[in-house]
C-alpha cells in the first residue's frame, strides 16, 4: 500500500509498528508507540522492560515520559496516543490521568486491555477524564508480530 493511499491512523500506527518490530528483534515484546500532536509525532518508544528490568517500561509509559519532558508539562492534551496493542490498565491510567485526547491501538487484548478488551477505564463513573479510542487500525499485523514473538520463545 503506498502512503498516498493511507490514512493518518495508518500512517501513525505504521511508524508504531516498526517500533514494534525493532523491540521483538531486541528480545521485548514487540510493542510500540508514538504519540502525535496536530499530525506530527513528537514521541516514539517500544517496549523495554527486559532491557531496563522495569515493569514500568511499557512502550505507552516511555512515550509519555519523553513527550512531558519535550514539552515541560505533564498535561498532554490534544495528543493522540498510537500504540500496536490495546493499553494495559497502568498504561490507560496514565493516559487519563496526563490527558491524552485519543487513543489508537491496533490488536485488542481480551485477557488485560484497558480500553475495551477486559474493560473500559475510561468509563469508569468517577473518572473526571474521556478519552476516545479507536481499535482495530492495522489490527492484523499488530497480532501477527505478537504472535511470532511469542511463537519463536516457546519453541526456544
Amino acid at each position: 500500500m503506498s502512503n498516498i493511499s493511507m490514512t493518518p491512523d495508518e500512517t501513525f500506527m505504521h511508524r508504531a509498528l516498526e517500533l514494534a518490530r525493532e523491540a521483538g528483534a531486541r528480545g521485548e515484546v514487540p510493542v510500540g508507540a508514538v504519540l502525535v500532536r496536530d499530525g506530527t509525532i513528537l514521541t516514539g518508544a517500544s517496549n523495554e522492560v527486559e532491557a531496563r528490568q522495569d515493569a514500568t517500561a511499557h512502550a505507552e509509559m516511555l512515550a509519555l515520559n519523553e513527550a512531558q519532558s519535550l514539552l515541560k508539562t505533564w498535561r498532554l492534551t490534544d495528543t493522540t496516543l498510537y500504540v500496536t496493542k490495546e493499553p494495559c490498565p497502568m498504561c490507560a491510567g496514565a493516559l487519563s490521568h496526563v490527558r491524552v485526547g485519543r487513543i489508537v491501538f491496533g490488536v485488542s487484548d481480551p485477557k488485560a486491555g484497558a480500553c475495551g478488551g477486559a474493560f473500559n477505564l475510561f468509563e469508569l463513573p468517577g473518572l473526571n477524564h474521556r478519552c476516545e479510542i479507536t481499535a482495530g487500525v492495522e489490527a492484523a499485523e499488530s497480532l501477527s508480530l505478537l504472535q511470532d514473538f511469542f511463537r519463536e520463545r516457546r519453541a526456544e
